[in-house]
């Protein structure tokens, strides 16, 4: 077996898993509606995965930057981890 450099450690990859639209409303305390309108709205960054219509994911980054411009304490965005 070779080593991977680049490989993650369990606990680093989920971490780093972003976050699914339900998830973020229920972090933040919204209706899912209020996730979708942010993201629409270009305030929350997001992007599609699946095919189709496909589904958004929000990486955990864009999410502490969102929360960070409105005053939502970091700590919140630690329940949703």
């Amino acid at each position: 077996m070779h080593d991977n450099p680049t490989a993650q450690a369990p606990s680093q990859v989920a971490s780093s898993k972003p976050y699914r639209v339900k998830e973020v409303a229920s972090t933040l305390g919204v209706d899912i509606s209020t996730v979708y309108a942010a993201i629409h709205e270009g305030q929350l960054v997001a992007y599609r995965v699946g095919s189709g219509r496909g589904t958004f994911r929000v990486p955990r980054s864009a999410l502490a930057e969102y929360a960070a411009k409105r005053g939502i304490p970091s700590e919140l965005l630690e329940v949703a981890s």
